[in-house]
């Protein structure tokens, strides 16, 4: 009868063997949205042009955005906020943290605020002095694919949007008036706090994970203080409780399944509006593709807190590029960007 750990190491050469095969891939994704809030201020049936000095560009989490000093509509010198994706996500649309310096001159195009009085847009398009022009375009890039799961992963651009808790989920009369009063200036990250699992993981925001010995596998979870260990070693004790829990895994044939308990009461620690409580317990399937380029994860929930029977989600990440972890810290400016008055 095998160990646990020769069972382990027999698991990752079975999934060698079967990427083995395949060492780069240069992939073009198509575009999509990275954002911790659904943009609803945005007015997206227009578009507004503007030329002016940058004030400040602010490379944070959940967002990068720039500070512009520009004329309004009436010829005078305002100062407008261009709010973009998050750092990683910038990465992947050749954006790094030195893009833009103080005093640039800039010109650009984005949706405005359905606020006239507000000097706020999104971005579609930026022009630098120089001639420069970037945009929010998915770049192409080199991904490696996994062999055993690890390296970094972000939300597969086939998973829809989740700017909204759920209607039809089995819900206590705790949890049907939370989503009948949501507001999206209840996001957790609008504080810079960060949930747990299984939120953590259908963020947009990129994953990595690290496989440093046969008895752990690591997640952190890229822009958020969380790191996650799940443990192969069935008797691991648990420490304290947590936001991100105890977690212990095995493999059934190629799947990992992750069992996790021991959490904390989590704002929207289930998903977008949605809280968690202390008995959370989490049931994760996570199984690699032949290609080493995507996972597919089955999530079953309990919470007899906020649900009245388990509930089901299904989520799905794609290999990207890997890379050291980007180091943006939260600031609430950057996390509030698009709460700010006229």
């Amino acid at each position: 009868m095998l160990s646990a750990k020769s069972h382990f190491t027999d698991k990752l050469q079975r999934l060698f063997c079967k990427t083995a095969g395949v060492t780069l891939v240069s992939l073009m994704p198509v575009a999509t949205t990275y954002a911790h809030h659904s943009h609803a201020n945005l007015d997206r049936t227009k578009t507004v042009t503007n030329r002016g000095t940058v004030a400040a560009y602010g490379w944070r989490m959940p967002h990068a955005f720039i500070k512009v000093e520009a004329p309004n509509a009436q010829g005078k010198i305002v100062k407008y906020s261009i709010e973009m994706l998050h750092p990683p996500a910038m990465l992947e649309r050749g954006w790094t943290k030195t893009t833009l310096q103080k005093g640039d001159i800039i010109s650009w195009g984005g949706a405005p605020d359905k606020n006239p009085k507000r000097y706020y847009t999104g971005l579609t398009w930026l022009e630098k002095s120089d001639g420069t022009r970037l945009t929010l375009k998915l770049q192409p890039e080199d991904v490696v694919p996994s062999k055993d799961f690890s390296g970094l992963w972000s939300r597969d651009l086939s998973v829809p949007l989740r700017y909204l808790p759920p209607t039809d989920w089995p819900y206590t009369s705790k949890a049907s008036m939370q989503v009948r009063n949501f507001k999206d200036s209840q996001n957790p990250l609008l504080d810079c706090v960060a949930s747990g699992p299984p939120k953590a993981t259908l963020l947009p925001y990129p994953m990595e994970i690290i496989r440093p010995n046969d008895e752990t596998l690591l997640i952190n979870y890229e822009g958020r203080n969380i790191p996650r260990t799940l443990h192969f070693n069935q008797h691991f004790p648990p420490g304290n409780p947590s936001v991100t829990g105890h977690s212990i895994a095995r493999f059934e044939d190629n799947t990992l399944v992750v069992e996790t308990g021991n959490f904390v009461d989590d704002r929207w620690g289930i998903y977008t509006g949605v809280d968690s409580s202390s008995q959370k317990h989490l049931i994760e399937r996570m199984t690699l593709a032949e290609d080493g380029l995507t996972i597919d994860i089955d999530m079953v929930v309990t919470d007899p807190v906020f649900f009245t029977e388990p509930v089901t989600i299904k989520h799905k990440l794609r290999k990207i590029a890997d890379r050291d972890l980007v180091k943006a810290n939260c600031t609430a400016e950057s996390a509030k960007m698009f709460l700010e008055g006229p």
